[in-house]
């Protein structure tokens, strides 16, 4: 059983790697890493329900997938090709327009769970002299 277990977690780390090398190198990961640590603290301190946490980590972790296998694309087909070839570059967009629609989507997530408890928040507070 340990021997199993030992090769579970052994059989993580080329993906750990994978996400390691992907935030060190890759911008938009960069930004949606602070965008998920924003989400967080967000949620903990507007004090979400469990199953907003759901949706929440479902469209975050949407967004964190689209954006590796976007780079995963790149990286590839920049490997197979470094011209400006046309299926190269559709493909390369349409990686692209993955990411795109996941952030949509989870930004659209971000304002139907967070937006009505920050606006109740900041409802009360007196306007400035």
């Amino acid at each position: 059983m340990l021997r199993w277990f030992s090769s579970v977690i052994r059989s993580f780390r080329p993906a750990l790697a994978g996400v390691g090398w992907a935030l060190k190198t890759q911008r938009n990961l960069q930004v949606h890493a602070a965008a998920t640590f924003v989400v967080m603290v967000l949620g903990f301190w507007l004090k979400i329900e469990s199953w907003e946490w759901c949706v929440v980590a479902l469209a975050t972790g949407l967004v964190w997938t689209a954006e590796l296998l976007n780079t995963a694309i790149e990286v590839l087909a920049d490997r197979v090709s470094r011209e400006r070839e046309e299926p190269i570059r559709r493909v390369k967009d349409a990686a692209a327009a993955a990411v795109l629609l996941a952030a949509t989507a989870a930004f659209a997530v971000g304002l139907i769970v967070f937006l009505p408890r920050l606006w109740r928040l900041f409802e009360n507070v007196p306007p400035l002299p």
